[in-house]
Protein backbone atom coordinates (compact mmCIF):
# COMPACT_ATOMS: atom_id res chain seq x y z
CA UNK A 1 0.00 0.00 0.00
CA UNK A 2 2.70 2.50 1.27
CA UNK A 3 4.42 1.69 -2.73
CA UNK A 4 1.50 2.35 -4.23
CA UNK A 5 0.82 5.69 -2.77
CA UNK A 6 4.74 6.32 -2.86
CA UNK A 7 4.47 5.57 -7.23
CA UNK A 8 0.91 7.61 -7.40
CA UNK A 9 2.53 10.49 -5.71
CA UNK A 10 5.32 10.87 -8.25
CA UNK A 11 2.77 10.09 -11.04
CA UNK A 12 0.83 13.11 -10.30
CA UNK A 13 3.73 15.27 -9.62
CA UNK A 14 4.50 14.15 -13.36
CA UNK A 15 1.40 14.84 -14.71
CA UNK A 16 1.18 18.71 -13.52
CA UNK A 17 5.13 18.66 -14.03
CA UNK A 18 4.11 17.62 -17.98
CA UNK A 19 0.97 20.03 -17.67
CA UNK A 20 3.11 22.87 -16.63
CA UNK A 21 5.69 22.31 -19.68
CA UNK A 22 2.82 23.09 -22.22
CA UNK A 23 1.39 25.67 -20.22
CA UNK A 24 1.07 29.01 -21.97
CA UNK A 25 0.78 31.02 -18.78
CA UNK A 26 2.87 29.37 -16.35
CA UNK A 27 2.63 32.39 -13.51
CA UNK A 28 -0.68 32.83 -13.70
CA UNK A 29 -1.39 28.49 -12.80
CA UNK A 30 -4.43 29.01 -9.72
CA UNK A 31 -2.45 25.49 -7.68
CA UNK A 32 -5.50 26.35 -5.08
CA UNK A 33 -7.58 25.36 -7.55
CA UNK A 34 -5.12 22.59 -8.55
CA UNK A 35 -5.10 21.58 -5.32
CA UNK A 36 -9.13 21.50 -4.87
CA UNK A 37 -9.55 19.32 -8.36
CA UNK A 38 -6.96 16.54 -7.44
CA UNK A 39 -8.80 16.84 -3.82
CA UNK A 40 -12.43 16.08 -5.16
CA UNK A 41 -11.02 13.37 -7.53
CA UNK A 42 -9.87 11.82 -4.57
CA UNK A 43 -12.73 12.38 -2.79
CA UNK A 44 -14.35 10.72 -5.51
CA UNK A 45 -12.31 7.88 -5.50
CA UNK A 46 -12.90 7.27 -1.66
CA UNK A 47 -16.19 6.99 -2.00
CA UNK A 48 -16.74 4.42 -5.15
CA UNK A 49 -14.10 2.27 -3.97
CA UNK A 50 -13.58 2.55 0.17
CA UNK A 51 -17.45 3.85 1.44
CA UNK A 52 -19.99 1.11 1.61
CA UNK A 53 -23.16 3.73 0.83
CA UNK A 54 -21.61 5.59 -1.50
CA UNK A 55 -20.35 2.18 -3.55
CA UNK A 56 -23.74 0.76 -3.26
CA UNK A 57 -25.28 4.18 -5.00
CA UNK A 58 -22.40 3.23 -7.92
CA UNK A 59 -23.95 -0.55 -8.06
CA UNK A 60 -27.25 1.19 -8.69
CA UNK A 61 -26.67 3.47 -11.52
CA UNK A 62 -24.04 0.82 -13.02
CA UNK A 63 -27.12 -1.53 -12.62
CA UNK A 64 -28.81 0.72 -14.92
CA UNK A 65 -26.51 0.46 -18.25
CA UNK A 66 -26.53 -3.41 -17.14
CA UNK A 67 -30.34 -3.50 -17.57
CA UNK A 68 -30.23 -1.19 -20.83
CA UNK A 69 -27.87 -4.02 -22.36
CA UNK A 70 -30.79 -6.59 -22.05
CA UNK A 71 -33.02 -4.12 -23.31
CA UNK A 72 -30.87 -3.90 -26.21
CA UNK A 73 -30.71 -7.48 -26.66
CA UNK A 74 -34.21 -7.93 -26.85
CA UNK A 75 -34.43 -5.53 -29.78
CA UNK A 76 -31.37 -6.78 -31.58
CA UNK A 77 -32.88 -10.31 -30.90
CA UNK A 78 -35.79 -8.77 -33.20
CA UNK A 79 -33.52 -8.46 -36.36
CA UNK A 80 -30.48 -10.81 -36.00
CA UNK A 81 -31.86 -13.56 -34.28
CA UNK A 82 -29.40 -15.69 -32.39
CA UNK A 83 -26.57 -13.56 -34.07
CA UNK A 84 -26.40 -11.49 -30.88
CA UNK A 85 -25.94 -14.42 -28.53
CA UNK A 86 -22.07 -14.57 -27.72
CA UNK A 87 -22.79 -18.43 -27.02
CA UNK A 88 -24.31 -18.95 -30.32
CA UNK A 89 -23.17 -20.28 -33.43
CA UNK A 90 -21.44 -17.24 -34.70
CA UNK A 91 -19.75 -16.47 -31.42
CA UNK A 92 -18.34 -12.64 -30.24
CA UNK A 93 -19.35 -10.58 -33.34
CA UNK A 94 -18.71 -6.85 -32.47
CA UNK A 95 -21.02 -6.00 -35.20
CA UNK A 96 -23.99 -7.60 -33.45
CA UNK A 97 -23.57 -7.57 -30.12
CA UNK A 98 -21.88 -3.87 -29.65
CA UNK A 99 -23.09 -2.00 -31.66
CA UNK A 100 -26.72 -2.12 -31.28
CA UNK A 101 -25.89 -1.20 -28.11
CA UNK A 102 -24.56 2.41 -29.08
CA UNK A 103 -28.08 2.96 -31.13
CA UNK A 104 -30.26 2.29 -28.14
CA UNK A 105 -28.59 4.21 -25.46
CA UNK A 106 -28.14 7.35 -27.92
CA UNK A 107 -32.24 7.03 -28.19
CA UNK A 108 -32.21 6.47 -24.24
CA UNK A 109 -30.58 9.84 -23.73
CA UNK A 110 -32.47 11.83 -26.23
CA UNK A 111 -35.49 11.17 -24.20
CA UNK A 112 -33.80 11.47 -21.17
CA UNK A 113 -32.99 15.36 -22.57
CA UNK A 114 -36.14 16.03 -23.86
CA UNK A 115 -37.44 15.06 -20.54
CA UNK A 116 -35.10 17.66 -18.65
CA UNK A 117 -34.30 14.67 -16.44
CA UNK A 118 -30.53 14.52 -17.61
CA UNK A 119 -30.44 18.26 -17.19
CA UNK A 120 -31.44 18.10 -13.26
CA UNK A 121 -28.49 15.25 -12.28
CA UNK A 122 -25.61 17.42 -14.52
CA UNK A 123 -26.79 20.12 -12.41
CA UNK A 124 -26.06 18.73 -9.10
CA UNK A 125 -22.40 17.70 -10.18
CA UNK A 126 -22.18 21.28 -12.01
CA UNK A 127 -23.24 22.61 -8.94
CA UNK A 128 -20.23 20.90 -6.86
CA UNK A 129 -17.78 21.87 -9.02
CA UNK A 130 -19.51 25.61 -9.15
CA UNK A 131 -18.80 26.15 -5.74
CA UNK A 132 -15.74 24.13 -4.84
CA UNK A 133 -13.88 25.11 -7.59
CA UNK A 134 -14.96 28.83 -8.54
CA UNK A 135 -15.51 27.57 -12.05
CA UNK A 136 -17.94 29.69 -14.16
CA UNK A 137 -21.36 28.89 -14.86
CA UNK A 138 -20.99 27.56 -18.50
CA UNK A 139 -17.41 25.72 -17.70
CA UNK A 140 -19.06 24.09 -14.30
CA UNK A 141 -22.26 22.53 -16.52
CA UNK A 142 -20.37 21.68 -19.72
CA UNK A 143 -17.81 19.35 -17.26
CA UNK A 144 -20.86 18.10 -15.67
CA UNK A 145 -22.18 17.42 -18.71
CA UNK A 146 -19.63 15.45 -20.64
CA UNK A 147 -19.93 12.64 -17.41
CA UNK A 148 -23.18 11.30 -19.43
CA UNK A 149 -23.32 13.68 -23.35
CA UNK A 150 -20.48 13.20 -25.71
CA UNK A 151 -17.98 15.86 -26.54
CA UNK A 152 -20.24 17.06 -29.42
CA UNK A 153 -23.80 16.81 -27.12
CA UNK A 154 -22.50 18.30 -24.63
CA UNK A 155 -22.07 21.73 -25.29
CA UNK A 156 -25.81 21.51 -26.09
CA UNK A 157 -26.15 22.60 -22.47
CA UNK A 158 -24.23 25.89 -23.13
CA UNK A 159 -25.30 26.30 -26.59
CA UNK A 160 -25.99 30.09 -25.98
CA UNK A 161 -22.48 30.86 -24.16
CA UNK A 162 -20.25 29.42 -26.08
CA UNK A 163 -19.34 32.14 -28.45
CA UNK A 164 -18.95 34.68 -25.66
CA UNK A 165 -16.47 31.79 -23.76
CA UNK A 166 -13.03 33.06 -22.69
CA UNK A 167 -10.40 30.77 -24.49
CA UNK A 168 -9.66 29.35 -21.08
CA UNK A 169 -13.08 28.15 -20.82
CA UNK A 170 -13.12 26.80 -24.25
CA UNK A 171 -9.85 24.81 -23.63
CA UNK A 172 -12.11 23.13 -20.50
CA UNK A 173 -15.34 22.27 -22.46
CA UNK A 174 -12.88 20.91 -24.82
CA UNK A 175 -10.58 19.23 -23.11
CA UNK A 176 -13.53 17.73 -20.75
CA UNK A 177 -14.87 16.29 -24.01
CA UNK A 178 -11.85 14.42 -24.42
CA UNK A 179 -11.36 13.05 -20.62
CA UNK A 180 -14.63 11.38 -20.53
CA UNK A 181 -16.91 9.34 -22.57
CA UNK A 182 -20.81 9.41 -23.73
CA UNK A 183 -23.00 7.37 -21.95
CA UNK A 184 -24.25 4.88 -25.40
CA UNK A 185 -20.32 4.39 -25.69
CA UNK A 186 -19.75 3.74 -21.69
CA UNK A 187 -22.74 1.13 -22.45
CA UNK A 188 -21.10 -0.16 -25.15
CA UNK A 189 -17.77 -0.76 -23.59
CA UNK A 190 -19.34 -2.91 -20.46
CA UNK A 191 -20.99 -5.12 -22.98
CA UNK A 192 -17.64 -5.51 -24.62
CA UNK A 193 -15.64 -6.10 -21.18
CA UNK A 194 -18.38 -7.72 -19.31
CA UNK A 195 -19.16 -10.15 -21.90
CA UNK A 196 -22.31 -12.15 -21.05
CA UNK A 197 -21.83 -12.35 -17.79
CA UNK A 198 -24.01 -9.43 -15.41
CA UNK A 199 -21.55 -9.91 -12.16
CA UNK A 200 -18.84 -8.96 -14.90
CA UNK A 201 -20.92 -6.02 -16.40
CA UNK A 202 -21.76 -4.64 -13.36
CA UNK A 203 -18.46 -4.72 -12.00
CA UNK A 204 -16.71 -3.16 -14.99
CA UNK A 205 -20.25 -0.41 -14.92
CA UNK A 206 -19.09 0.52 -12.34
CA UNK A 207 -15.54 1.51 -12.84
CA UNK A 208 -16.06 3.26 -16.12
CA UNK A 209 -18.87 5.00 -14.53
CA UNK A 210 -16.53 6.05 -11.61
CA UNK A 211 -13.76 6.82 -14.28
CA UNK A 212 -15.81 9.34 -16.20
CA UNK A 213 -17.23 11.05 -12.73
CA UNK A 214 -13.94 11.25 -11.41
CA UNK A 215 -12.25 12.68 -14.77
CA UNK A 216 -14.71 15.49 -15.25
CA UNK A 217 -12.79 17.49 -11.89
CA UNK A 218 -9.57 16.30 -13.81
CA UNK A 219 -10.48 17.86 -16.98
CA UNK A 220 -10.81 21.27 -15.38
CA UNK A 221 -7.55 20.32 -13.40
CA UNK A 222 -5.53 20.12 -16.69
CA UNK A 223 -6.78 22.84 -18.53
CA UNK A 224 -6.51 25.29 -15.76
CA UNK A 225 -3.31 24.08 -16.04
CA UNK A 226 -2.73 24.55 -19.41
CA UNK A 227 -4.31 27.81 -19.82
CA UNK A 228 -4.64 29.43 -16.99
CA UNK A 229 -8.00 31.76 -16.87
CA UNK A 230 -6.62 35.44 -16.63
CA UNK A 231 -9.94 37.13 -17.78
CA UNK A 232 -13.73 38.18 -16.30
CA UNK A 233 -16.36 35.03 -16.68
CA UNK A 234 -19.93 34.56 -15.84
CA UNK A 235 -20.23 33.27 -12.77
CA UNK A 236 -23.83 32.29 -13.30
CA UNK A 237 -25.52 28.30 -13.01
CA UNK A 238 -28.01 28.27 -15.94
CA UNK A 239 -28.97 25.82 -18.45
CA UNK A 240 -29.22 26.52 -21.79
CA UNK A 241 -33.39 25.44 -22.71
CA UNK A 242 -31.92 23.44 -25.69
CA UNK A 243 -34.27 20.77 -26.75
CA UNK A 244 -33.41 17.58 -28.88
CA UNK A 245 -36.67 17.81 -30.80
CA UNK A 246 -40.93 18.93 -30.34
CA UNK A 247 -42.13 16.30 -28.43
CA UNK A 248 -40.72 12.32 -27.35
CA UNK A 249 -41.06 10.79 -29.84
CA UNK A 250 -38.89 12.84 -32.24
CA UNK A 251 -36.09 13.42 -29.57
CA UNK A 252 -36.07 9.14 -29.33
CA UNK A 253 -36.04 9.67 -33.34
CA UNK A 254 -33.44 11.97 -33.54
CA UNK A 255 -31.41 9.96 -30.77
CA UNK A 256 -31.75 7.17 -32.64
CA UNK A 257 -30.44 8.49 -36.02
CA UNK A 258 -27.83 10.30 -34.05
CA UNK A 259 -27.05 6.37 -32.59
CA UNK A 260 -27.12 5.42 -35.84
CA UNK A 261 -24.64 7.47 -37.64
CA UNK A 262 -22.26 7.12 -34.21
CA UNK A 263 -22.60 3.16 -34.53
CA UNK A 264 -21.44 3.21 -38.37
CA UNK A 265 -18.63 5.90 -37.80
CA UNK A 266 -17.31 3.55 -34.66
CA UNK A 267 -17.50 0.67 -37.25
CA UNK A 268 -15.98 2.40 -39.87
CA UNK A 269 -13.12 3.24 -38.05
CA UNK A 270 -12.33 -0.01 -36.46
CA UNK A 271 -12.22 -1.19 -39.96
CA UNK A 272 -10.11 0.98 -41.32
CA UNK A 273 -7.81 2.00 -38.33
CA UNK A 274 -7.68 -2.31 -37.34
CA UNK A 275 -6.32 -2.66 -41.09
CA UNK A 276 -4.07 -0.01 -41.26
CA UNK A 277 -2.26 -1.09 -37.92
CA UNK A 278 -2.34 -4.79 -39.81
CA UNK A 279 -0.64 -2.73 -42.97
CA UNK A 280 1.92 -0.89 -41.00
CA UNK A 281 2.85 -3.83 -38.99
CA UNK A 282 3.82 -5.85 -42.46
CA UNK A 283 5.58 -3.43 -43.69
CA UNK A 284 7.82 -3.02 -40.85
CA UNK A 285 7.60 -6.40 -39.18
CA UNK A 286 7.52 -8.38 -42.31
CA UNK A 287 9.58 -6.48 -44.95
CA UNK A 288 11.87 -4.40 -42.97
CA UNK A 289 12.16 -6.06 -39.85
CA UNK A 290 12.36 -10.12 -41.01
CA UNK A 291 14.98 -9.02 -43.81
CA UNK A 292 17.37 -7.11 -40.82
CA UNK A 293 16.87 -9.73 -38.11
CA UNK A 294 15.27 -7.66 -35.73
CA UNK A 295 12.17 -9.66 -35.53
CA UNK A 296 14.18 -12.61 -33.19
CA UNK A 297 15.57 -9.56 -31.17
CA UNK A 298 12.35 -8.04 -30.53
CA UNK A 299 11.13 -11.98 -29.45
CA UNK A 300 14.20 -12.05 -27.21
CA UNK A 301 13.93 -8.61 -25.77
CA UNK A 302 10.06 -9.00 -24.80
CA UNK A 303 10.27 -12.55 -23.86
CA UNK A 304 8.08 -13.59 -26.34
CA UNK A 305 5.53 -10.82 -25.28
CA UNK A 306 5.76 -9.76 -29.17
CA UNK A 307 6.62 -11.72 -32.12
CA UNK A 308 8.44 -9.17 -34.05
CA UNK A 309 8.89 -5.10 -34.67
CA UNK A 310 5.27 -4.26 -34.71
CA UNK A 311 2.75 -0.70 -33.81
CA UNK A 312 2.30 -2.15 -30.80
CA UNK A 313 6.19 -3.43 -29.62
CA UNK A 314 6.74 -0.20 -30.16
CA UNK A 315 3.61 1.75 -28.51
CA UNK A 316 4.19 -0.42 -25.57
CA UNK A 317 8.03 -0.22 -24.53
CA UNK A 318 7.08 3.97 -25.19
CA UNK A 319 4.59 4.30 -23.33
CA UNK A 320 5.45 1.64 -20.71
CA UNK A 321 7.92 4.22 -18.26
CA UNK A 322 4.45 6.25 -17.76
CA UNK A 323 1.93 3.52 -17.24
CA UNK A 324 4.10 2.48 -14.70
CA UNK A 325 4.28 5.96 -13.03
CA UNK A 326 0.16 5.50 -13.11
CA UNK A 327 0.34 2.01 -10.39
CA UNK A 328 0.71 -0.28 -13.47
CA UNK A 329 3.03 -3.16 -12.31
CA UNK A 330 6.46 -4.23 -13.95
CA UNK A 331 5.06 -7.13 -15.61
CA UNK A 332 1.86 -5.83 -17.31
CA UNK A 333 3.43 -1.99 -18.18
CA UNK A 334 4.70 -2.65 -21.71
CA UNK A 335 0.84 -4.24 -22.33
CA UNK A 336 -1.13 -0.91 -20.80
CA UNK A 337 1.45 1.41 -22.48
CA UNK A 338 0.49 -0.13 -25.86
CA UNK A 339 -3.40 0.63 -25.13
CA UNK A 340 -2.14 4.05 -24.08
CA UNK A 341 -0.61 4.58 -26.99
CA UNK A 342 -3.11 3.10 -29.56
CA UNK A 343 -6.08 5.06 -27.36
CA UNK A 344 -3.83 8.47 -28.08
CA UNK A 345 -3.09 7.38 -31.98
CA UNK A 346 -6.03 5.75 -33.25
CA UNK A 347 -8.97 5.79 -30.53
CA UNK A 348 -10.07 4.11 -27.74
CA UNK A 349 -12.62 1.40 -28.99
CA UNK A 350 -9.16 0.26 -30.85
CA UNK A 351 -7.55 0.26 -27.39
CA UNK A 352 -10.94 -1.35 -25.63
CA UNK A 353 -10.60 -4.10 -28.20
CA UNK A 354 -7.45 -4.81 -27.47
CA UNK A 355 -7.77 -4.35 -23.92
CA UNK A 356 -10.54 -7.21 -23.98
CA UNK A 357 -8.68 -9.73 -26.55
CA UNK A 358 -6.01 -9.84 -23.64
CA UNK A 359 -8.19 -10.15 -21.15
CA UNK A 360 -10.04 -13.42 -23.08
CA UNK A 361 -6.46 -14.54 -23.40
CA UNK A 362 -5.81 -13.94 -19.82
CA UNK A 363 -2.26 -12.61 -20.29
CA UNK A 364 -2.23 -10.02 -17.48
CA UNK A 365 -0.10 -10.60 -14.31
CA UNK A 366 -2.76 -8.60 -11.90
CA UNK A 367 -6.17 -8.25 -12.39
CA UNK A 368 -5.48 -4.79 -11.21
CA UNK A 369 -3.72 -3.98 -14.29
CA UNK A 370 -6.91 -4.68 -16.35
CA UNK A 371 -8.93 -2.10 -14.24
CA UNK A 372 -6.10 0.70 -14.85
CA UNK A 373 -6.73 0.62 -18.16
CA UNK A 374 -10.25 0.68 -18.14
CA UNK A 375 -9.60 3.80 -16.44
CA UNK A 376 -7.00 5.08 -18.40
CA UNK A 377 -8.57 4.27 -21.99
CA UNK A 378 -11.73 6.02 -20.66
CA UNK A 379 -11.90 8.85 -22.49
CA UNK A 380 -12.23 10.19 -26.31
CA UNK A 381 -8.40 12.13 -26.31
CA UNK A 382 -7.10 11.39 -29.43
CA UNK A 383 -6.20 12.71 -32.80
CA UNK A 384 -9.15 12.19 -34.59
CA UNK A 385 -11.35 14.20 -31.48
CA UNK A 386 -9.73 17.88 -32.18
CA UNK A 387 -11.22 17.07 -35.94
CA UNK A 388 -14.99 16.48 -34.28
CA UNK A 389 -14.82 19.00 -31.74
CA UNK A 390 -13.72 21.64 -34.20
CA UNK A 391 -16.95 20.48 -36.71
CA UNK A 392 -19.07 19.48 -33.32
CA UNK A 393 -18.52 22.72 -31.25
CA UNK A 394 -17.83 24.89 -34.14
CA UNK A 395 -21.08 24.47 -35.70
CA UNK A 396 -23.06 25.49 -32.40
CA UNK A 397 -20.57 28.51 -32.42
CA UNK A 398 -19.05 29.59 -35.77
CA UNK A 399 -16.95 32.12 -34.73
CA UNK A 400 -15.02 30.31 -32.48
CA UNK A 401 -13.62 27.83 -35.07
CA UNK A 402 -9.75 29.15 -35.03
CA UNK A 403 -9.99 29.36 -31.46
CA UNK A 404 -11.06 26.02 -31.36
CA UNK A 405 -8.36 24.57 -34.21
CA UNK A 406 -5.59 26.76 -32.25
CA UNK A 407 -6.32 24.60 -28.94
CA UNK A 408 -6.74 20.85 -30.46
CA UNK A 409 -3.85 19.81 -29.94
CA UNK A 410 -3.58 21.00 -25.77
CA UNK A 411 -6.96 20.19 -25.25
CA UNK A 412 -5.82 16.48 -26.69
CA UNK A 413 -3.03 16.41 -24.28
CA UNK A 414 -5.20 17.78 -21.31
CA UNK A 415 -7.94 14.97 -21.78
CA UNK A 416 -5.33 12.25 -21.90
CA UNK A 417 -3.27 14.29 -18.78
CA UNK A 418 -7.17 13.70 -17.19
CA UNK A 419 -7.87 10.44 -17.56
CA UNK A 420 -4.11 9.49 -16.55
CA UNK A 421 -5.13 11.63 -13.20
CA UNK A 422 -7.70 9.47 -12.28
CA UNK A 423 -6.10 6.47 -13.07
CA UNK A 424 -3.14 6.85 -10.68
CA UNK A 425 -5.54 7.90 -7.76
CA UNK A 426 -8.00 5.23 -7.85
CA UNK A 427 -3.59 2.92 -8.61
CA UNK A 428 -2.79 5.10 -5.25
CA UNK A 429 -6.16 3.17 -3.71
CA UNK A 430 -6.26 -0.28 -5.12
Amino acid sequence: MIESVLRGILGIVTLIAISYAFSSNRKAINWKLVGIGLALQLVFALGVLKVPFIARGFDVVSSFFVVVLSFTKAGSQFLLGDLVNPGGSAGFVFLFQILPTIIFFSALTSLLFYLGILQKIVFGFAWVMNKTMKLSGSESLAAAGNIFLGQTEAPLLIKPYIAKMTRSELLCLMVGGMATIAGGVLAAYVGFLGGDDPVMQLYYAKHLLAASVMSAPAAVVAAKILLPETEEFEKKLELSKEKIGKNSLEAIANGTVDGVKLAVNVGAMLLVFIAFIAMFNYLIKDLIAESLGLNEWVRNFSNNKFDGLTLQFMLGYACAPLSWLMGVCKEDMVLVGQLLGEKTILNEFVAYTTLGGMKTANIFHEQKSVVMATYILCGFANFASIGIQIGGIGALAPDRRTDLSELGIKALIGGTVASLFTAVIVGMLM
